[in-house]
């Protein structure tokens, strides 16, 4: 169970940013015993593939603050999310952390599995991320997308920490996000029926 919870939560951080779930791990396992990566999934924790996620996650957090070139960045993210989630979900799920002690047990037979669920958490996320963003940008003329950006960055951030450190939160968050996304296209819905009844 907590392997589930602790993918799901590094899949769906990667559907907001690719690169903060992967540099998580890969910090966590390189300078801390809070994660073990298996055998597999060893290169997170090396030096330079810390150093080039650094240097994606700088290009990521400056390209989607800048209305119009955040859109674009969706398009380009919309491969490298989804992979990111990927990997994170099969990453995550098989690590010995501090609240899963026998990882393998889980996913033995099937080792795509895991993959395959955490393209399909971060494609999900990464299609709500996207949806929304137009909206933001239209409504505040552009202001709100570093806003934005900056709660998607922290919401990756806190996400990809729970789904490690405390699994079992990932479930409370998830429940937030998904109740933050009917609020969000209600809120929509009723905006679209105002402009009819205006026009």
């Amino acid at each position: 169970m907590f392997e589930i919870l602790t993918g799901s939560g590094l899949a769906a951080s990667a559907g907001l940013n690719a690169y903060i779930p992967l540099l998580t791990m890969g910090l966590l396992a390189r300078y801390t015993d809070v994660i073990t990566l298996p055998a597999g999934w060893q290169w997170l924790g090396d030096g330079w593939v810390i150093a080039i996620l650094v240097v994606l996650l700088a290009v990521e957090v400056v390209a989607d603050k800048v209305p119009v070139v955040d859109h674009v960045n969706d398009v380009v993210q919309t491969v490298v999310r989804p992979t990111a989630g990927g990997l994170a979900f099969g990453a995550g799920s098989s690590s010995e952390t501090v609240t899963v002690s026998d990882p393998g047990q889980f996913f033995s037979s099937n080792d795509w599995m895991p993959v395959a669920m955490g393209v399909l958490i971060a494609f999900g996320v990464h299609l709500l991320k996207s949806a929304a963003r137009p909206v933001v940008n239209a409504t505040t003329a552009g202001v709100g997308a570093p806003v934005a950006s900056t709660a998607e960055d922290a919401a990756s951030v806190v996400m990809s920490v729970v789904a490690i450190l405390v699994p079992v939160l990932v479930l409370v968050l998830l429940v937030g996000l998904v109740v933050f996304v009917f609020w969000f296209l209600r809120r929509r819905a009723d905006r679209r029926r105002r402009r009819r009844v205006r026009s």
